[in-house]
């Protein structure tokens, strides 16, 4: 097995916030749910890489924890570290118009249908949502309903609310101008 078969992985840990994170050598490939024990990752790795080891290493995966913390502090708005998706055109397509959610802001699952030219194809972008494997750097959390009531989310809703409050406490601390 050579190093490009390794799925490298760490815990991330912020005051509330515990999560597992993966990458390639290509790049970020899985962001975990809040509290899920590494099971969530083991499983995901052999569903989606089953020919890869994984391999603990928090030095490797430093760049990536420290823009994820960042996030949780409120301070990084916008992700810069690469990332290794695998999933269908389609999918690439939703993950894509996820990325052009702005930060606070809140988007349906029509309007993102819309944003890929397919406003018939709701329940598929619903689906392609709940196969994105990189929570928080691919913002699904920011998907909602069309009555903007919260829906499912990998992480579970109480994980959705939280992301959604810290980054609408970011955008009114950001606005106030003294």
């Amino acid at each position: 097995m050579n190093k490009n078969q390794h799925i490298y992985w760490a815990k991330v840990e912020h005051g509330e916030w515990s999560l597992h994170i993966a990458a390639t050598e290509k790049g970020l490939a899985f962001v975990g749910s809040n509290h899920h024990p590494i099971d969530e990752l083991a499983q995901w790795a052999a569903r989606r890489k089953p020919r890869y080891a994984l391999v603990q290493d928090a030095a490797r995966l430093a760049p990536y924890a420290k823009e994820i913390i960042e996030y949780l502090q409120g301070e990084r708005q916008q992700f810069s570290v690469a990332h290794d998706l695998s999933g269908t055109p389609f999918q690439q397509a939703v993950w894509q118009a996820l990325q052009q959610i702005p930060y606070g802001q809140t988007a349906s699952y029509s309007d993102i249908a819309a944003h890929i030219n397919n406003s018939a194809a709701v329940r598929a972008v619903g689906a392609a949502i709940g196969a994105n494997p990189l929570l928080l750097t691919i913002p699904c959390h920011r998907v909602v309903g069309k009555d903007g009531k919260l829906t499912g989310y990998r992480g579970g809703l109480p994980m959705k609310t939280e992301l959604l409050k810290l980054e609408k406490t970011s955008v009114k601390r950001s606005a106030v101008h003294v």
